[in-house]
């Protein structure tokens, strides 16, 4: 029996995976890079290099809906044919007959969580890359304009440990080797003790120093007042090397794996943005739970499907296309909430799951009874 349903549930897992993935390259990318052909003379060889690229974010979100279409199409024929019946009236139960829908489920979200971390994030920025190359944004892209960070340090007042600003670094710009016009506000000591300026500054990877050129130092006094300017051409100064690692940070949160994302979430814990701490944490968690939207399908598909009913292929399409809809709905509106700090990052990541899981079990559990 088990052979038999797995079998059954293939077929239309791996139609799918086509359909779906073929549908959303074609939304998601093919439109854009046909524009791209037309208006600004990309390739078509490039065009079709990086659509071939971009396949593996779209296949990965084809799983899931492909695990909902499968586990609907399968137990609604065996129900139209009255198989379920011909089963359960030799006692096998509804929970035995969906347990291959379960597996196929489990199976699926660990290829989806291997697929999302080894393989997307790569093909993504080599995409992104490969298309910036062709349209000649490489330097673009390289670029950084009005980098500003601020360094913290912790203080213990009153016996509550505190956050205190200690420098205020600001570049104009980062060219891919320098930065240019630097000022920088230091309060290591107690009050602004000084502000450097320079035209440009380099990253010194042999001493982990910055070099500042063509700049002054103004010593400030505790009053506040000018103690003394020192010009220079050429000065080593030991700061903080995040600045460099913001400026330089050129993926976007869809071209990094989870390491590499908790990598640029201890740079941003360090600069102090909220906004896009809170915004990287969400999107950490919603790398973890993406997977297991395929255990919430396969159980809520299985739960639809093996109610009595006589429905065709289409409808099984029909009813897959609104839980769809508004599984993502959900999640959409639970990721805003949760960078907007309404909702934590990790209840705004799997609050659709534990929704979605919730009322499939309580399907299933109406089913059986």
């Amino acid at each position: 029996m088990d052979r038999y349903i797995a079998i059954e549930l293939l077929m239309p897992f791996l139609f799918g995976v086509g359909a779906f993935s073929s549908l959303g390259v074609a939304i998601g990318s093919l439109f854009d890079l046909v524009r791209q052909v037309a208006e600004s003379g990309l390739l078509i060889a490039i065009a079709v290099k990086v659509l071939l690229l971009k396949m593996p974010e779209f296949i990965v979100y084809a799983f899931p809906m492909s695990t909902l279409l499968s586990c609907l199409m399968t137990y609604s024929r065996f129900s139209s044919d009255s198989e379920i019946i011909a089963l359960r009236s030799c006692g096998i139960s509804i929970y035995r007959l969906i347990l291959p829908a379960i597996v196929l489920s489990f199976m699926v979200t660990g290829m989806t969580f291997l697929f999302n971390e080894l393989v997307v994030p790569a093909a993504n920025y080599e995409a992104s890359t490969t298309l910036s190359q062709a349209l000649k944004k490489d330097q673009l892209n390289l670029k950084e304009e009005n980098i500003f960070y601020p360094e913290y340090r912790e203080e213990k007042i009153n016996g509550q440990t505190t956050k205190t600003l200690a420098r205020l670094f600001y570049a104009d710009k980062f060219d891919g080797k320098q930065m240019k016009n630097l000022t920088i506000l230091d309060w290591s000591r107690k009050g602004l003790n000084q502000i450097v300026t320079a035209e440009a500054a380099t990253w010194n990877t042999q001493e982990n120093t910055w070099d500042f050129f063509n700049g002054s130092i103004y010593i400030v006094a505790p009053d506040a007042s000018y103690r003394n300017i020192l010009k220079f051409e050429h000065q080593k100064l030991r700061l903080s090397r995040a600045p460099l690692d913001l400026a330089s940070k050129g993926r976007d949160y869809g071209e990094m794996n989870i390491a590499q994302s908790l990598e640029y979430l201890k740079i941003l814990n360090m600069s102090g943005d909220d906004k896009k701490i809170t915004k990287l944490k969400v999107r950490i968690q919603q790398k973890i739970s993406l997977p297991f939207v395929c255990l919430v399908f396969g159980i809520v598909g299985a739960a639809l499907g093996i109610r009595p009913q006589r429905t065709g292929r289409a409808t099984s399409f029909g009813v897959s296309v609104i839980v769809i809809f508004s599984y993502y709905l959900l999640s959409f509106i639970s990721g805003a909430l949760g960078q907007v700090s309404v909702l934590s990052p990790f209840l705004a990541a799997w609050l659709p799951n534990i929704f979605g899981l919730t009322a499939g079990g309580v399907m299933v559990l109406r089913v059986a009874r």
